[in-house]
């Protein structure tokens, strides 16, 4: 199970080598029958199948447990080695405490005598381990295997990015033409200029629309590579970005890479109903866009390659060389980067770093895949800016001035017919432009606190990291509070004021369909699981840390 999950967190994203499965077995008579109803479906019913699931919630990850009765069989059968005794018994309701067995992994035994006494399971030996490693060898697929985290999810962005190039560089008619050297001087202006990243923030970013048979052209099949050479720039570049990220609990390249897999699932999840989605207005009566009609979909966005491209690019690079602290603490501490940017300071300086690489001479033919012209330059840059400084969540200012935005571009709109009230004034062009960055705003900023939309053992295990990250910067001297002590009621203002109301965005928007409706979902649930539950999570938290402190104290 772990070698598989391994192989599709490449192409499936982090968390997916979490996944594990637990087995139990218990051998009997069973009752089977067809249900009738609206779900009906052949089950089996009966004692047995209790039991056997009884074996299965009680065990453990990666591990078949046996009932007495199952083991007595294989027992008989001359199996005896199959098997190891658990070293705690297990109670089941309704028949009071059972022995039960583990079953022996088929590359390795299991040592009774390294036992974890929570789990009553063995360890396998070394020599298991060794034996099991060099039989895998032998598939020829052990490449993936060999990768360490990091490794598999810079493949995995590495692909991700890649068909996204693919795709602009279909949008230009399959045609790929180095003309960086062109557009060098515009590069250096924005490069060099004196602005800051924060004052080149616009609030409507102009997407580009195309013309009928532009759209229909792209409908067709067809099949473009980048080409080796721009790969290996991109596999060079996100290599480099995923050593930026230092090793932060939470803000670390897993989380960048974790914010990218959820923008990349918003953007596949956009709603675009209308073929005529992102079309250049005509002024000819037989060729106009009825912009009305248009709206409550995408804006435009899923038709602009390069526009979703930026999207995940910038959830790739948000948070590279974070301090783990926020920037509040950074301007008090008088830091090197707070006196140069004086707010939004992590943001902009991880859009300085990242933009700064980019721009060097390895990554020329990268860059010539992601633009060709001084138009989609711009609009890469100023994506990339408006992007990465909306996940700076915490300056209030800037969240009111999202707000306000927010109310003028969706004031007007109806989200139970899913249709915007637009008239048919010179201005639509811009007002959807606006819908359009205002979307991606949100979409990024839903992605980059996604844990808490998303099953509750990710929320709790990307919850319980930030909390790492937060304690040991108190513990560090770099916070005035003790988090602890806010930190139960802390989230659940969160889920409140934060989380929940975005989530409710999402779905009002109306671009995201039904698919907005399990992001609001999952953010109920688990607030009010958080609810139950969240007060003795801390005191684990908090015993968490200290345990990983004191054997970093003792190496």
């Amino acid at each position: 199970m772990k070698d598989v999950t391994l192989k599709l967190e490449v192409s499936l994203g982090p968390d997916t080598s979490d996944l594990d499965l637990r087995t139990g077995i218990h051998s009997g008579q069973v009752t089977a029958g067809v249900l009738r109803g609206q779900r009906s479906r052949f089950q089996l019913f009966g004692d047995t199948v209790n039991t056997a699931a009884h074996m299965e919630s009680s065990g453990v990850p990666s591990q078949i447990q046996l009932s007495q009765v199952t083991a007595d069989m294989l027992a008989d059968a001359g199996l005896d080695r199959w098997m190891i005794p658990r070293n705690t018994k297990v109670f089941v309701k309704g028949k009071g405490k059972m022995q039960t067995y583990w079953l022996r992994r088929s590359k390795g035994l299991i040592n009774p005598k390294a036992t974890n006494e929570k789990s009553g399971m063995g360890t396998l030996d070394k020599e298991a381990k060794t034996e099991g490693s060099s039989e895998r060898s032998e598939d020829g697929n052990n490449e993936i295997e060999a990768m360490n985290k990091t490794e598999r999810l810079v493949e995995y962005s590495v692909e991700v990015l890649a068909s996204l190039l693919e795709q602009i560089v279909d949008s230009r008619g399959g045609f790929l033409v180095n003309q960086i050297q062109t557009l060098s001087n515009v590069e250096k202006e924005i490069r060099m200029g004196s602005r800051t990243v924060l004052e080149e923030f616009t609030p409507v970013v102009p997407l580009k629309r195309f013309g009928t048979e532009e759209l229909e052209r792209r409908q067709r099949a067809t099949t473009v590579n980048i080409g080796e050479e721009e790969k290996h720039q991109l596999r060079k570049y996100i290599s480099t970005i995923s050593g930026m990220y230092p090793d932060n609990a939470f803000h670390n390249f897993e989380h960048a890479s974790h914010v990218t897999a959820s923008v990349k699932k918003l953007l596949a999840r956009i709603v675009n109903t209308d073929d005529k989605n992102g079309l250049a207005a005509c002024t000819t009566p037989n060729d106009s866009v009825d912009l009305a009609e248009l709206a409550g979909h995408s804006y435009g966005i899923t038709s602009d390659p390069l526009t979703q491209f930026t999207v995940v690019f910038s959830a790739l690079i948000h948070d590279v060389d974070h301090p783990g602290v926020p920037n509040t603490q950074l301007v008090k501490e008088k830091s090197r980067w707070a006196q140069i940017y004086k707010k939004s300071v992590a943001e902009q300086k991880s859009v300085d770093i990242a933009w700064d690489m980019l721009m060097s001479d390895e990554y020329t033919a990268l860059r010539a895949c992601i633009y060709q012209t001084e138009d989609e330059l711009r609009r890469f840059r100023q994506l990339v800016v408006n992007t990465v400084m909306a996940t700076d969540i915490a300056d209030k200012e800037l969240q009111t001035l999202r707000k306000a935005r927010w109310e003028m571009a969706f004031s007007n709109f109806d989200s139970a017919s899913a249709e915007l009230l637009l008239d048919n004034s010179s201005s639509s062009v811009e007002s959807e432009d606006r819908k359009a960055t205002i979307v991606i705003e949100h979409l990024i900023q839903a992605s980059d606190v996604s844990h808490t939309m998303q099953h509750w053992h990710i929320y709790k295990k990307w919850n319980q990291r930030f909390f790492m990250e937060c304690y040991g910067a108190y513990m560090a001297g770099r916070a005035d509070v003790d988090p602890i002590k806010n930190w139960y009621k802390g989230e659940i203002g969160f889920f409140d004021f934060y989380v929940i109301p975005l989530a409710r965005k999402l779905q009002s928007c109306g671009v995201f369909g039904v698919s907005s409706d399990e992001y609001l979902n999952y953010a109920i649930a688990n607030r009010e699981e958080w609810v139950r539950e969240g007060e003795a999570l801390v005191q684990k938290f908090k015993a968490k840390f200290k345990e990983q402190n004191s054997h970093q104290t003792t190496d």
